[in-house]
């Protein structure tokens, strides 16, 4: 049994900044071959940072990197690229090499005495698009890990339900009283340490909706 609490923002406010500054300093970096921009989501961009401070399970933030032009190179290239740069920088704000895994890039900051994550973070790399019918529609890369490839793939359909499921919850006042307790509920429950934190969420909203 977890002991998940909402960590207060003014706690995780400096690491959130410390990841910005990171980002700039890709930016930087690549800006002669390609151009991204950045978004924070998931529980930070909801004020949901959790933490377990009786466990080694620390908080977690994530952003999108947002390719301007996908078209300049293959995914695959974009995506060592970006690993590249942000092991150039992470070590100065404590975290450790980067983790490729299906669909982000993880970094860490880890107490090693104590064998503790600290913080994490993961990176998406997409680009956002109009499909034929005038609807946005993003990408993401997805690593292919059996086959080794890297391909573009559209986000599932609940990923584009998530704002509406949102905005029914905060319209209807259950935002406070049930969205949050539920979800720490459900994080406190959770038995399987690679279920992410945002599928809990979207589990959450599919409850309560």
């Amino acid at each position: 049994m977890y002991h998940f609490q909402y960590v207060p923002k003014r706690l995780w406010m400096p690491f959130r900044n410390e990841i910005i500054e990171l980002l700039h300093d890709v930016q930087n970096d690549l800006r002669e071959k390609f151009t991204f921009q950045y978004q924070l989501i998931g529980s930070a961009s909801r004020n949901m940072v959790t933490m377990d401070p009786e466990t080694n399970i620390g908080f977690d933030f994530d952003f999108n990197i947002i390719i301007n032009d996908p078209d300049l190179f293959p995914p695959k290239q974009f995506k060592e690229m970006l690993i590249s740069r942000i092991n150039k920088h992470s070590s100065k704000y404590g975290y450790g090499p980067a983790e490729d895994s299906t669909r982000v890039i993880t970094i860490k900051v880890k107490d090693r005495k104590n064998a503790k994550i600290l913080h994490s973070v993961d990176f998406a790399t997409v680009y956002n698009d109009t499909d034929d019918d005038g609807y946005e529609c993003q990408y993401y890369i997805h690593n292919d890990k059996p086959t080794g490839r890297y391909l573009w793939e559209e986000q599932p359909s609940g990923y584009y339900e998530l704002p509406d499921k949102i905005n029914f919850c905060k319209g209807n006042d259950l935002w406070n009283s049930e969205v949050k307790p539920l979800y720490l509920q459900n994080k406190n429950k959770n038995k399987n340490p690679h279920i992410k934190s945002r599928s809990i969420f979207s589990q959450t909203l599919n409850t309560i909706c």
